[in-house]
């Protein structure tokens, strides 16, 4: 490995922290009305589709880092057993889809801060938060610890709320009753968009190199911050259901704000957009830290200048820099459904790479049961198919690119 390593400073608990903040973002506060749209009264099914897909490749992952406790996740896991090729095709995926993702929680801070000027706002998050990050990893846990207990507090409000209301049992009954039926490609698409809410536990796998005891360290990281989310995400999509149902659900711009309102607590609706501003400020900062160590773990093979491969007092400033310049551009130039379908195409084919490494790793290596990342490869598979076209076409057009400067580079 080229390159001074980073520095190991996060225990368990930090590294549950950091996952929590990736996955808790702006999706449980917006990913719920679309997926209700798509799957109709399955939306709880849709959930348990995304959580069971997640929960393979969350495995995978964890054994893979476990193994290879370094910065780039399924970069170096894929190099490691696949080939430099497929190595290089994740990392480079995981690096456009994430960047497209840093500027749509970017936008998404905006949007619920100061709709009227939510691209100033948007950049001007992306330039506290990479500051933040240049100052070191233990300073962003500290801020993640802060953001995940402030999302926390604000959901387990509106679910109280939600759920002790008087109007909840009439949309309990109107859900029971009957709701638009869901069709397979419904279900799939809403798995797809849920899924993508879900996909924050690689920030611990991409963060390998700055764990401590990474063996013991990850394996339980990474169940229990996917555990804690799913917990969450399945309370509130309760919630939601009992207080809007799936139709009114489907038509809520902000359901959770929207459920809140219903519920006859309007007071608590400010508290909710603050909540989500808060919540796409952590899944950002979370974002930014994994793509910063992917770009610092493909620099040092020379795959992106070699100068982001500099570490600087155990972090990789110019990295973050990079990185932060980049989202910045795309803050500026994108729009938030683009940026949203385009991450899910690359998070799909990292993941699905991720399957197909610990497919290769022997028993002895600690590979979990086949079955496993066999299922995890399938619904990658499957869910990339379900992604509306424009979104396959432009992720397919940019993995291309990314292969061809592969190739060109190589020669």
């Amino acid at each position: 490995m080229n390159g001074i390593p980073l520095a190991r400073r996060l225990g368990v608990t930090d590294a549950v922290v950091v996952g929590l903040g990736a996955m808790l973002g702006a999706g449980v506060f917006a990913a719920f009305g679309p997926a209700a749209r798509a799957a109709g009264s399955g939306l709880l099914a849709a959930l348990g589709l995304a959580a069971a897909v997640a929960y393979c490749n969350a495995t995978s992952s964890a054994r893979l880092a476990a193994r290879y406790p370094r910065s780039g996740g399924t970069y170096v896991y894929g190099r490691e057993r696949l080939g430099p090729f497929w190595g290089y095709l994740a990392g480079w995926s995981f690096v456009a889809g994430k960047s497209a993702s840093c500027a749509a929680m970017a936008l998404t801070v905006g949007q619920y801060v100061w709709p009227g000027e939510r691209r100033a706002v948007a950049v001007a998050a992306v330039v506290a938060l990479t500051a933040v990050n240049c100052l070191g990893l233990r300073k962003a846990t500290w801020l993640t610890r802060l953001i995940v207990a402030v999302t926390l507090a604000v959901l387990v409000a509106a679910v109280t709320v939600c759920l002790s209301s008087e109007h909840a049992e009439a949309a309990r009954l109107g859900w029971a009753a009957g709701g638009r039926p869901t069709s397979a490609r419904g279900l799939l698409q809403a798995a797809g968009l849920l899924f993508f809410a879900f996909a924050g536990y690689a920030r611990i796998a991409t963060l390998g190199e700055e764990v401590k005891d990474p063996a013991r360290t990850i394996p339980r990281a990474i169940p229990t911050a996917l555990g804690i989310t799913l917990a969450v995400y399945a309370a509130v999509a309760v919630a939601l259901l009992a207080v809007l149902g799936p139709d009114r659900l489907a038509a809520a711009p902000a359901p959770v704000a929207d459920a809140v309102r219903a519920a006859g607590a309007s007071a608590l609706a400010p508290a909710v957009r603050a909540g989500a501003a808060v919540a796409a400020l952590g899944a950002l900062l979370a974002l930014i830290l994994g793509v910063s160590r992917t770009v610092l773990a493909m620099a040092r093979d020379r795959h992106f200048p070699g100068v982001l491969a500099e570490v600087r007092g155990g972090t990789p400033v110019r990295a973050e820099l990079a990185v932060g310049a980049v989202v910045l551009l795309l803050t500026l130039t994108t729009d938030l459904r683009g940026a949203i379908g385009f991450s899910s195409f690359g998070v799909l084919l990292y993941y699905a790479v991720a399957n197909a490494s610990a497919l290769r790793l022997t028993r002895a290596e600690g590979r979990p049961p086949r079955a496993v990342p066999l299922a995890g490869l399938a619904g990658c598979a499957v869910l990339l198919t379900s992604l509306p076209w424009g979104s396959l076409v432009a992720g397919a057009a940019v993995v291309a690119v990314g292969a061809a400067l592969f190739f060109w580079t190589r020669r």
